[in-house]
């Protein structure tokens, strides 16, 4: 069974827009392109031989967003539920608001699942915190206990060897960041995509169909591949220096605070080689808000932008 976090006792969460809000969100993302020195905002971190090297069976927390995305959450789920790690502990933490009753359903039927291996954490916030992703992953990253902490996105999986060999990688290293070196994606798939439908009456562990996949390298540890060093997520958490990126938002907010983590911790992360990491891609995101024009118009450039 999950260790259920309630964060939803805050009613009186203030909304209201500053002045200056737009000018601090443009400044940030100006800094985190390097343009300031992050010293400026981030108190000194674990240096690297003050943090755990530690080797063995190594406990790993991923922590992971879901806003009416429960057709991606339940497939990231069932690929720990298929391929169990057996060289380290997961703690599979999932950010949630139970208005989104789809998601709440996966997590109730994966909260009967029992995993060798795996602990199942399910951390509720209300709508306002969850829409700042930096907020839930600031949250976890402050509280871990694990040696390792795997931010990422429900759109990901984790299959075959995936944890075991990164388990295996990470034996008496140190960094402050790594990142899988290859992912296999899928296109921008349709609304209507069999994949993308599944029945919340009928919920049951599923796999892809690893032909829909192709393989690709990456240079960074970007928003859903970033693996942060336990004494460093503890140290720092995530963008908590920023107090911007911690304030509730009235609706889902471009991740931004994944490069400004990076820059604060002054890597773009090291590349790990770790089979079985397997990305879903959507061509309208389920988190979008607004009219069904707005959609439409920001499905339609992320389709023109893919082909390019």
């Amino acid at each position: 069974m999950p260790s259920n976090s309630d964060h939803t006792d805050s009613p009186g969460v203030d909304l209201k827009k500053h002045w200056s809000d737009p000018i601090v969100s443009r400044f940030l993302r100006l800094a985190a392109s390097g343009w300031v020195p992050a010293s400026l905002f981030q108190k000194p971190l674990p240096r690297k031989e003050q943090r755990a090297a530690r080797s063995g069976k190594l406990d790993i927390e991923i922590v992971s967003h879901c806003w009416q995305y429960s057709h991606f959450l339940i497939y990231q789920l069932s690929s720990l539920a298929l391929f169990p790690p057996t060289k380290a502990t997961v703690t599979m933490t999932v950010y949630y608001n139970g208005e989104d009753t789809r998601t709440a359903a996966v997590l109730d039927f994966f909260a009967k699942q029992q995993v060798p291996g795996v602990t199942w954490n399910w951390c509720e916030l209300p709508k306002e915190s969850l829409y700042r992703r930096a907020i839930g992953r600031n949250q976890a990253a402050l509280a871990t206990k694990a040696d390792w902490i795997w931010f990422t996105d429900c759109d990901l999986m984790f299959r075959e060897q995936c944890i075991d060999q990164l388990a295996e990688q990470l034996q008496g290293r140190n960094d402050s960041l790594v990142f899988p070196l290859r992912e296999r994606i899928t296109s921008l798939l349709e609304d209507d995509d069999p994949m993308l439908n599944f029945d919340p009456q009928d919920l049951r562990v599923i796999d892809i169909d690893d032909s829909l996949f192709v393989e690709q390298t990456r240079d960074r540890a970007t928003g859903p591949l970033q693996i942060a060093h336990g004494d460093i997520a503890r140290a720092g958490g995530y963008c908590d220096s920023l107090a911007y990126y911690q304030k509730p938002a009235a609706s889902w907010c471009k991740a931004h605070e994944d490069r400004a983590f990076r820059w604060l911790l002054g890597t773009r992360g090291e590349p790990l080689d770790i089979p079985g990491v397997y990305r879903i891609r959507h061509i309208s995101k389920g988190r979008y808000t607004g009219s069904k024009l707005n959609t439409q118009i920001r499905s339609s450039v992320r389709k023109a932008t893919d082909k390019h």
